[in-house]
């Protein structure tokens, strides 16, 4: 009885994940598309934009665990993109117009993410310190990868708290693992705590000391 009900709570657990990464997929799909409709892509270039949004932070994640890339097993990612591309474009006076979309879809990716970077990290068998920095990754590696494709600073370079609210959220699932807390409540705590520290940062305008030099100063031959 016991073991069965064991089975249940991982599968419980396998739930939750699931569902936080088609959510996060969605949600980071929906952000990169917006942000290539405002620079006036085509279909095509928006769909590419999404995809790497969307995959580019676990593609990486994966190839550093050493574990199979999780896209190239199951094809609903390019489903959901696509589903974000329809979204989009059918509802762009809704979408495209109002400059809060793509940060409101960003930040809940970031907190999905953060989550199932962790996940993948402690069940590949990573101590946490390590589940933190695959969290972080995953959070934010996508958002470097469309704002290189969009010829935009990576927000992580600037000064908004982006990658940093990765990490609190990896602390928050720690401290709750120390308590013994449900996986899934873990969890929580941390796409939680991801989506309130970055809310929080834009609202009152907290970020981290900027690092100031020389503008005319060049690198040396």
């Amino acid at each position: 009885m016991e073991q069965e009900l064991q089975q249940q709570i991982l599968t419980l657990n396998d739930y939750f994940v699931i569902a936080l990464d088609y959510i996060g997929t969605l949600a980071f799909a929906i952000s990169g598309i917006r942000l290539a409709s405002a620079k006036n892509f085509d279909l095509f270039g928006a769909f590419v934009v999404g995809l790497a949004t969307a995959i580019g932070g676990g593609t990486l994640r994966d190839m550093m665990l050493g574990v199979p890339i999780f896209w190239m097993k199951n094809p609903i990612y390019f489903g959901i993109t696509l589903l974000a591309l329809l979204l989009v474009w059918r509802l762009q006076k809704h979408v495209v117009r109002r400059n809060n979309t793509w940060f409101l879809f960003d930040t809940l990716g970031l907190g999905m993410f953060a989550v199932i970077g962790i996940e993948k990290a402690l069940s590949a068998g990573q101590p946490m310190w390590v589940a933190i920095i695959m969290g972080t990754l995953t959070g934010a590696g996508g958002g470097v990868i469309r704002d290189v494709f969009l010829n935009e600073i990576p927000l992580i370079f600037r000064a908004e708290i982006y990658a940093l609210a990765c990490v609190h959220g990896g602390v928050a699932f720690w401290l709750c693992r120390l308590g013994h807390l449900h996986p899934v409540t873990c969890g929580f705590a941390c796409a939680v705590s991801v989506i309130v520290t970055r809310l929080l940062a834009v609202k009152f305008h907290l970020h981290l000391p900027i690092m100031k030099g020389d503008e005319n100063s060049e690198f040396p031959a």
